[in-house]
């Protein structure tokens, strides 16, 4: 760090703006005052001729020594002009490229700008086609100054978003693994705006990202390249709320903690919690068929789901928002959009079944008995059989009021207590359970609780525990669950899988990663949501190289695979796992969801280089 410092200790933020300015608009070549030997070294001239002779030539690019035969003869910006009028000129970067070849230099100038914005300790996201040079961008239309000029006619300037300032944080996915550079974020408000940019699109063949809360981890909410976002965060109206069906309607961009909020009021809950709740939609729910930490005891979302409206890629409204629990006329068409990540049509509306807020709520913190060291797959093998008859027995003794059973190792404790600072209520223990319930009778609930966990303790299952039913001690249990991804992404860099796999190898993958990566890896730890078999391995290292992806992937999906699992739980397929989604899918279904994907989406504008892997 101290050398890239060293390396630009002569230049500052005004500098380079003005060097920008200089070399796009006075066509002067770029000279950067950095030190032969930095890291961080630019070509010099800012053309680097690595391209010389008849192929430069034929390809159009200068001759060594000419800085500025190649560049456009463009005006530099009027003072106090808008950036729509010059926009209108041709001269506005974000509407028009006007210097193709240039653009390696000025990626390294951008990555040198973001560094200074950081500041020390922050690193730096390489742009997704920098890190999957694989993935191609599609034949898409690239914006130009009429289409903006469209969506401003069609939203109002304040809706629609092109400064690089702004753009950036819709760019970029939750845990900084991948990058797009679009240059347009549009936020619409409601379904019929929704329609007009997707008909509008769709006709001119430009790529859209519908975005929710951008909580997702595998990058399907974020654009690849440069895609117009859709961003659902202003349509946030609560519809209706029924108290005595107990279904809520609401649009798409409703924060999920929001609406559980909303409904206490009515005596209701939402039937998914998820660590995200404070930022992610249900829009975004909907479309990733998002799981959490109540399962168990809820079902999944699909399940809650009575209807929704979605609007299609050429614009059609797709009214499918009935209120009922029963509707058998022809086919589900929701389920369409329930879990297909926005890539057949974006979801603008739901209407969700929400069961009772629960009278009674319990809550078990548990330490497993026998303390072992996480390394020894055959150790780890006979501690977590204990987790195991601990479960099926709160699956019997507790039944119908059993609402989460979770599960941490201890290299995840020793995580969150490290970085976030915060408290276990128990000492050290190989692995640690947490077990709720929700019921509506707050003595029935406790004795059934309390018989468990005498039961499991006469048995020595485990060793130590904690029982609550005091709100703020059980939001502190809660907490250390709810905020490991906080803890893990501060570790390190982190690659995250999120499985599904049968309840009795619900652990074996962890050791597996253990025993392949050795001391590749910082830390590997196992965490999730034991009660319905959904794993999350995370794999800590120093920074990210190919290497190590090489090595944990396929086999983690391999591994999974051979063990009948899946490999995507919860969080999705998004951008990572399209090429992996054989593991787990049959390549006769695979072929009906791309003959699905044509039929709803014949010009490919929606969501592109996700969910589907590529055509071989």
């Amino acid at each position: 760090m101290a050398d890239i410092l060293d390396s630009v200790s002569s230049v500052n933020l005004g500098e380079i703006h003005q060097t920008l300015y200089q070399c796009i608009y006075k066509r002067r070549p770029f000279q950067p005052r950095l030190t032969p030997t930095s890291p961080w070294n630019f070509p010099h001239p800012i053309v680097a001729h690595a391209v010389e002779g008849p192929e430069a030539v034929k390809r159009g690019l200068p001759a060594p020594g000419d800085h500025t035969s190649h560049l456009p003869k463009v005006s530099p910006p009027q003072q106090g002009t808008s950036r729509s009028a010059r926009a209108n000129q041709g001269s506005d970067p974000l509407i028009k490229d006007p210097l193709p070849c240039l653009r390696p230099s000025l990626r390294i100038l951008n990555t040198l700008v973001n560094f200074l914005n950081c500041g020390e300790g922050k690193s730096i996201n390489p742009f997704s086609q920098d890190r999957y040079p694989h993935v191609k961008r599609g034949d898409y239309t690239s914006l130009d100054a009429d289409h903006l000029n469209f969506f401003r006619g069609l939203l109002g300037e304040g809706r629609v978003l092109t400064k690089p300032e702004d753009c950036e944080a819709y760019n970029v996915d939750w845990i900084k693994n991948v990058r797009g550079y679009s240059r347009c974020v549009l936020k619409p408000k409601t379904t019929e705006e929704v329609s007009g940019i997707l008909a509008f699109c769709n006709e001119r063949r430009i790529a859209v990202c519908p975005q929710g809360g951008n909580t997702g981890l595998v990058g399907g909410s974020v654009p690849v390249f440069d895609e117009v976002v859709l961003s659902t965060a202003l349509m946030n109206e609560i519809i209706s709320t029924n108290d005595t069906s107990g279904v809520l309607v609401c649009q798409a961009g409703c924060i999920l903690e929001s609406l559980d909020s909303h409904l206490a009021n009515h005596g209701l809950m939402m039937p998914l919690d998820l660590g995200a709740k404070g930022s992610c939609h249900i829009g975004g729910n909907v479309s990733t068929n998002a799981g959490g930490l109540r399962l168990l005891r809820y079902g999944n979302l699909q399940g809650s789901v009575l209807g929704l409206e979605a609007v299609k890629a050429n614009g059609e409204i797709l009214d499918c928002l009935s209120t009922l629990k029963k509707d058998n006329t022809g086919y589900h068409l929701k389920h369409l959009f329930i879990g297909s990540e926005g890539t057949l049509g974006i979801v603008t509306k739901v209407a969700i079944q929400c069961p009772p807020k629960p009278k009674a709520v319990n809550l078990a913190f548990l330490g497993e008995r026998k303390y072992i060291i996480l390394t020894f797959t055959s150790n780890c093998v006979d501690s977590f059989e204990t987790v195991l008859k601990i479960v099926r027995k709160a699956k019997r003794e507790l039944s119908e009021i059993l609402s989460s059973c979770e599960m941490m190792d201890e290299l995840t404790m020793d995580v969150v207590v490290s970085h976030l600072k915060l408290k276990s209520p128990l000492p050290q223990h190989p692995f640690y359970m947490i077990i709720e319930t929700h019921g509506s009778n707050e003595n029935h609930d406790e004795e059934k609780m309390n018989t468990f966990l005498q039961n499991i303790m006469d048995e020595k299952l485990v060793l130590n525990g904690t029982a609550t039913s005091e709100v703020s001690k059980m939001k502190n249990i809660w907490d250390i669950r709810e905020r490991i991804t906080e803890a893990l992404d501060r570790d390190g860099y982190v690659f995250k899988y999120d499985i599904s796999l049968p309840i009795q190898n619900f652990y074996s993958l962890v050791p597996a990663m253990q025993e392949r990566l050795g001391t590749s890896a910082k830390r590997i730890c196992g965490y999730g949501h034991l009660g319905d078999g959904n794993l999350h391995l995370n794999i800590i290292v120093g920074e990210f190289t190919q290497d190590i992806l090489n090595k944990i992937e396929p086999f983690v999906y391999q591994f999974t695979s051979q063990l009948k699992g899946s490999i995507s739980a919860e969080h999705g397929i998004g951008f990572r796992k399209p090429k992996y989604m054989h593991y787990s899918k049959s390549e006769t279904s695979i072929r009906l969801m791309k003959e699905l994907k044509v039929l709803m989406d014949p010009r490919g504008i929606l969501n592109p280089y996700k969910v589907l892997p590529e055509n071989k």
